[in-house]
């Protein structure tokens, strides 16, 4: 182990490396829960899903702690897992697709091997830089909008409404009351820093809706799982493994571009600010503030999302609640190791997580939501107009087009267009200039379509 992992050298042993290791799955455990629920409501087998979830994220994370020895988590990432459930397959399937999530795995797979071969020859770090700082942040503080919505919708506490687009639900419904009361205890635990709040929050509101619905008051879908023992076993792979549709790729080409680079920009510079900020945290940045071995770690993770393809969920990508395990103490590779195996012990607990409903992951969605819209503020609103207005176009439009890549696109559209029209055509990078001409053509698409 000290050989190894050079232990005495980052200053922590084995037994603080395997507690922090625990701390870390237990923050982000959730996952676990969430992911399957999401990705079956993009046509996926819940149960599949939620196997793929678990090997893909104990896959990756051993690779980054054997290969990169850092601290660092992985597992399908929030937001990427909702823009593939919520805007991927509506948009493949209005396209007369029979099953549009495995044109989405396909477009996951593609965005895999790109970033295999960026990560290989240092290409990745310098494409992260080209994007404006605003532009990051409206897009990441978007998502968490994003995802709340998404958990509210789920819960019924927001519904449709056809003449003011949503309203709220019904309040006194057991669902809606329950996803309130789980938000308030996640919020509560956070506050005294309980280990794996947003975990506990889900548990603790997933046994008050089996309290309602023995009540019966909650009449929907059984929450209580079924513990039989031919049930403790991993749900078999087989419906989601190697599920990849190509030929979408080759009648609508344009459209499976624009989906490849959307997962492939969202996950660009989401992965680096998480190593950074997992890395800063627990002080493994070099003096010039770099982080050794990042090669290492951006391939891991890249490597990752190509074993999640394979096995059937969306982009895997490092964790930021990897930094619940680096407070504890975490510096090495071993507490990835120990999260690793965490997650496949958790394989076997899968009537749980399965039986978990939607109004009880609602409180999570919507906390991750919260964490994410903490980027707001870093940003500028009283710089370059150019970067105000594209960061905060990213932001709105995500939420209220219902979509991630509208966010995206529309940001990047108007930063380039204000940034020719104010003269400073000079600070439009390359890739900028790339991305602009694949959302433009998107749009024209649109228009003539």
């Amino acid at each position: 182990m000290e050989k190894f992992f050079k232990l005495k050298e980052h200053g922590t042993t084995v037994r603080t490396e395997v507690i922090a290791g625990i701390t870390t799955f237990l923050a982000m455990a959730y996952i676990l829960a969430v992911n399957p629920t999401i990705l079956s409501e993009g046509g996926m087998d819940k149960g599949a899903v939620f196997t793929a979830t678990a090997v893909s994220a104990a896959f990756a994370t051993i690779i980054m702690g054997v290969f990169a020895n850092y601290p660092v988590a992985l597992a399908a990432g929030m937001g990427l897992n909702a823009y593939f459930a919520y805007s991927v397959v509506p948009m493949v399937k209005e396209m007369g697709v029979q099953d549009p999530w495995k044109v989405a795995l396909a477009a996951i797979l593609v965005e895999g091997i790109i970033f295999i071969i960026l990560s290989l020859f240092k290409f990745r770090e310098a494409l992260v830089n080209s994007v404006p700082a605003n532009l990051k942040y409206g897009i990441s503080a978007g998502i968490g909008l994003f995802i709340a919505i998404v958990g509210l919708k789920g819960a019924g506490v927001i519904i449709g409404d056809a003449s003011t687009l949503v309203a709220l639900g019904d309040v006194g419904s057991a669902a809606v009351v329950l996803s309130i009361v789980g938000l308030l205890i996640i919020g509560v635990m956070w506050h005294f820093k309980v280990r794996g709040a947003i975990l506990w929050g889900i548990l603790i509101t997933w046994v008050l809706g089996m309290l309602a619905e023995v009540s019966g008051w909650y009449s929907g879908a059984s929450t209580i799982p079924n513990l039989a023992p031919e049930n403790l076993l991993p749900p078999s792979l087989a419906p989601t493994f190697f599920q990849f549709d190509f030929s979408f790729a080759s009648s609508h080409l344009m459209e499976f571009i624009m989906v490849v680079f959307a997962f492939l920009f969202v996950d660009l510079f989401d992965t680096v600010g998480t190593l950074i900020g997992v890395a800063d945290q627990g002080n493994l940045l070099d003096k010039d503030g770099k982080l050794p071995r990042v090669g290492a770690a951006l391939l891991s993770d890249a490597v990752g999302t190509v074993a999640g393809a394979c096995l059937g969920t969306s982009t895997v990508t490092s964790f930021v609640e990897s930094t619940a395990g680096v407070a504890e103490g975490g510096r090495t590779g071993l507490t990835a190791l120990t999260t690793a195996a965490m997650f496949i012990i958790a394989l076997f607990l899968s009537p749980i997580f399965l039986a978990i409903p939607s109004f009880a992951t609602t409180p999570a969605l919507v906390f991750v939501g919260l964490l994410m819209m903490k980027s707001v503020l870093k940003m500028k609103f009283d710089g370059d107009i150019a970067d105000v207005i594209g960061g905060f176009v990213a932001l709105i439009m995500m939420p209220f087009s219902y979509s991630i890549a509208n966010g995206i696109m529309f940001g990047i559209i108007v930063w380039v267009i204000l940034k020719v029209c104010t003269g400073k055509i000079k600070d439009i990078h390359p890739v900028m200039w790339v991305a602009f001409a694949l959302f433009a053509i998107r749009i024209a698409t649109l228009i003539i379509g």
